[in-house]
C-alpha cells in the first residue's frame, strides 16, 4: 500500500509495516515573533500544538504551570526540557476546558486557532502556510493536523484518511476528505497503530 506521511520521521515507521511511505509537506510554519515568552502573570500556559512546542521552546518560555491539548504536544514540550503539568484526557480545547480550574489562562497557538472554547487571553506563536505540492497517487494519507487536512483537500486529492485526533478529523471531514480512522493515541505511534489496525484493499 502506499502511504502518503507529513513527517519525515514516520517514513521508517511506515515501511516497516511493508507499506511504500511518500513523504510530502503539506504545510509550512512561518514564526511571529522572537522575543522570550513570559507567562508568569498566568496560572497556566496553554498549548494546543507540537508546532507551538516548538515555537515556545525557540523562543524561551517562562510559566507557573503548563498545560498540553494532548500527549504528541505533551511529548514535543518535554522533547524540549519543559515540564508538562496537565495533559487533556481528550485531546480537544474542550477536553482541556473540563480539566483546567477556572484561573488565568495564556493559550499560545497558531494564528487563527479557534479562540471561543477556552476563557483564555492569546498569543500568537506562529501562521501555517498551507502549501500546493503536487500530491502523487496514494492509497491513504497521515494527517497531523487540521492545516495540512485543508491543504491536501486543496489540492484536489481524494485519498482516504488517517487523523491524529478528532479535531483534525472534524476538519479533514469539513474540508471534504474522507476520514478512515482517527488514532486511539494521539501521537506518531498511534497514527501507525491506525495504520496497522486498519485492513486496506488497495485500488486494482
Amino acid at each position: 500500500m502506499r502511504v502518503l506521511v507529513t513527517r519525515e520521521e514516520l517514513v521508517p515507521r511506515v515501511e516497516s509495516l511493508g507499506h511504500d511511505a511518500t513523504f510530502c509537506d503539506l504545510i509550512r510554519v512561518e514564526p511571529l515573533g522572537d522575543a522570550p515568552v513570559d507567562a508568569r502573570a498566568y496560572d497556566w500556559l496553554v498549548v494546543t500544538s507540537r508546532n507551538g512546542a516548538h515555537e515556545l521552546a525557540r523562543r524561551g518560555v517562562t510559566a507557573n504551570r503548563i498545560a498540553a491539548i494532548g500527549p504528541a504536544t505533551a511529548e514535543a514540550l518535554r522533547a524540549h526540557g519543559l515540564r508538562v503539568d496537565l495533559v487533556a484526557s481528550t485531546h480537544t480545547q474542550e477536553g482541556l476546558r473540563e480539566e483546567l480550574p477556572e484561573e488565568r489562562l495564556l493559550l499560545a497557538a497558531a494564528e487563527g486557532a479557534r479562540q471561543d472554547v477556552l476563557d483564555a487571553d492569546f498569543l500568537p506563536l506562529y501562521r501555517t502556510i498551507e502549501l500546493r505540492p503536487e500530491v502523487p497517487e496514494v492509497d491513504v494519507a497521515l494527517l497531523m493536523s487540521g492545516s495540512a487536512a485543508r491543504a491536501l483537500a486543496a489540492t484536489g486529492a481524494r485519498v482516504p484518511v488517517i487523523a491524529i485526533g478528532p479535531q483534525t478529523a472534524v476538519e479533514a471531514e469539513a474540508a471534504g476528505l474522507d476520514v478512515a480512522a482517527v488514532a486511539a493515541g494521539h501521537d506518531l505511534e498511534g497514527l501507525v497503530e491506525a495504520l496497522r489496525s486498519l485492513s486496506w484493499s488497495s485500488p486494482s
